[in-house]
């Protein structure tokens, strides 16, 4: 694939070697969502789940902040119950547009992560953060009640009582209790915590797009399956991937004793230390 960026008013994108980075770039106000960002990220997300040449994607925050939650001043210039509702639905598309894409998300979080801000965050498959990172489900602080999928994503992550812990208190937490917490998969400083996010997309950007969707698929089906229809899916889906040619290679080199196609990047020396991501 060859390399490309755009430009939008909100966001920034770019893909390089199947890979897709979208940065939230409204650093002055902490990457707050606005009317711009929403409808610039329902169009970067809806061409990213036509593309199959792009295999991952990098998800992060501009200027030392992912997402500090929607734009106060946005939500203030209307309150007809219709309006937020609306534009509420026009933003649960690109959210699940983003849970339901079948290829790797990653998400960077480098300072606040905020209401909506946890949400988007939440999409990932994996999360990377900082020790500067900042996650807070500020909704009920504003009488708000939490959006952008959290209600859904977040007990399957921290249990239910825990979720609810979070909502209510409406407290901050750093870096080290939301990877306690599972919600954080590594933690770098931030002046390497991008480097490894591309570390780790470059790597799984190298496996084959069938299997890898079909991965992913049927991991998120299996939260609302059972044990039967998970083995027909598993057998459906092992029938596909063992057609390809990939599968057919990788299995060569494994039977001739050479080196495998795939390897996980190791973490960086200096990556700072917490307990097994299991």
């Amino acid at each position: 694939m060859q390399a490309a960026s755009q430009s939008y008013q909100a966001v920034q994108y770019a893909v390089a070697d199947n890979v897709a980075t979208l940065t939230l770039n409204r650093p002055a106000q902490r990457n707050a969502l606005d009317q711009a960002m929403r409808e610039e990220l329902g169009d970067i997300v809806a061409a990213i789940r036509r593309d199959r040449e792009i295999k991952v994607l990098v998800l992060q925050g501009a200027g030392g902040a992912f997402c500090a939650g929607g734009d106060i001043r946005t939500m203030t210039s209307d309150t007809a119950a219709d309006g937020a509702r609306d534009r509420m639905l026009n933003l649960q598309v690109v959210i699940a547009d983003l849970l339901n894409l079948d290829r790797p998300v990653i998400a960077v979080v480098d300072g606040p992560a905020y209401g909506a801000g946890v949400g988007l965050a939440l999409t990932a498959d994996l999360v990377l953060a900082s020790p500067r990172a900042r996650f807070c489900l500020s909704f009920l602080k504003l009488g708000a009640v939490p959006d952008c999928g959290v209600f859904y994503t977040l007990p399957r992550i921290v249990g239910l009582q825990r979720a609810k812990e979070l909502a209510f208190s409406t407290r901050e937490f750093g870096a080290q209790e939301a990877r306690d917490m599972g919600i954080v998969f590594e933690i770098h400083p931030e002046s390497q915590v991008h480097e490894r996010a591309q570390a780790l997309a470059a790597s799984i950007s190298q496996l084959p797009l069938a299997a890898l969707s079909l991965t992913k698929r049927l991991f998120n089906t299996s939260l609302n399956s059972d044990l039967n229809t998970m083995l027909d899916l598993e057998a459906a889906g092992q029938g596909i991937a063992r057609s390809t040619e990939y599968h057919r290679a990788a299995a060569a080199r494994f039977m001739q004793k050479q080196p495998p196609l795939y390897q996980w990047p190791a973490f960086t020396p200096d990556a700072l230390p917490g307990p097994s991501a299991g």
